[in-house]
């Protein structure tokens, strides 16, 4: 096992490095600096004096990639390349363009976000594999064409559709909850119910259809057929079996995505006014802030990977036939 995990941290060590040169390369070549500061600045009304004061205030003004200028080491480690790529695989973010440390922020924002984030997974989670076993369990049936067909109504409509028609049911006419905002401490908890709850209902429509498939595969294979035949009831089938088996794909989609809880939602954290890294990235792609977006980019990839690696390990807690070598 411990070696399996130190294989594939080293596999996932050259996508990492690969996603960070592609992140400089779309940042500092294909725009430039000088296009940066004009796009910062406000376009055409900009003067050469301004552009070069804004790039000297970021460090922007040093070279590339070689500083020859410069003596020994800092050759290397006084560029722009060093500075705003190789920085960040020791987290070293630096600053925002308003001068606010990345790495504070990021600590701040991040219980926001988790405090929505976990819990909608978690009763997401609960609530689309307990409707699929219910329609996989009375498959053929009235009740699982009805609760099919109401999936894929709710998968047609937007999340932004769910986000709005809370706010305006729960908040503005029956007034249960806040329709935005946030707090601190058990406070907090009246602000993030909304958005968990839509975060839930939003994702049953393909959440159920999915697990609903699953089970459904699971139902017409032989070991199946086999423990019906040996005169289990069909309950004691459905989770016993097909549901233990069920969960090795299962744990693709929901392991992977535990890392990526860090993150935050980016439209439900703008449209409730949660300050977690979902709002975050989104204000700092608006205010054309570039260090944030570099910072939250590399996070990102970051945590993707950990899922995945996260995803081959828990394979084998779930399916002992797997063995990795």
């Amino acid at each position: 096992m411990l070696t399996y995990i130190v294989r594939r941290v080293l596999y996932a060590i050259p996508i990492l490095i690969g996603v960070n040169l592609l992140t400089f390369i779309l940042f500092f070549v294909v725009n430039t600096p000088d296009d940066m500061a004009r796009l910062h600045l406000g376009g055409k009304r900009v003067s050469p004096e301004m552009v070069a004061q804004w790039k000297a205030e970021r460090g922007y003004d040093k070279p590339m990639v070689y500083n020859a200028q410069a003596a020994g080491i800092n050759k290397l480690t006084d560029t722009i390349f060093y500075v705003n790529s190789v920085r960040l695989f020791a987290f070293q973010f630096g600053s925002s363009d308003d001068g606010r440390d990345i790495v504070q922020d990021i600590g701040q924002r991040m219980w926001p976000s988790l405090a929505i984030a976990v819990p909608a997974f978690v009763f997401g989670l609960m609530v689309n594999i307990s409707f699929a076993l219910l329609l996989a369990f009375f498959r053929a049936t009235y009740v699982d064409t009805l609760g099919t067909v109401l999936c894929v109504v709710m998968m047609s409509v937007s999340g932004l559709f769910y986000i709005i028609a809370g706010q305006y049911m729960l908040s503005k006419l029956l007034r249960l909850v806040p329709i935005s905002g946030y707090d601190t401490g058990w406070e907090a908890i009246k602000f993030i119910l909304l958005p968990v709850a839509i975060g839930v209902v939003s994702g049953i429509g393909s959440g159920v259809r999915w697990y609903r498939t699953l089970f459904l595969e699971e139902m017409n294979k032989d070991y199946v057929r086999t423990a019906r035949a040996k005169g289990l009831s069909e309950y004691l089938v459905l989770f016993r079996h097909i549901l233990k088996n069920g969960m090795i794909p299962i744990l693709t989609g929901a392991v992977v995505v535990i890392p990526l809880l860090f993150m935050g939602a980016l439209i439900t954290e703008s449209f409730f006014g949660i300050p977690g890294l979902g709002s975050y990235t989104i204000d700092a792609i608006n205010s054309q802030d570039f260090a944030i977006v570099r910072a939250m980019v590399f996070l990102g990839s970051l945590m993707y990977i950990l899922g995945l690696i996260l995803t081959d390990i828990s394979y084998t807690l779930v399916d002992p036939r797997i063995r990795l070598q």
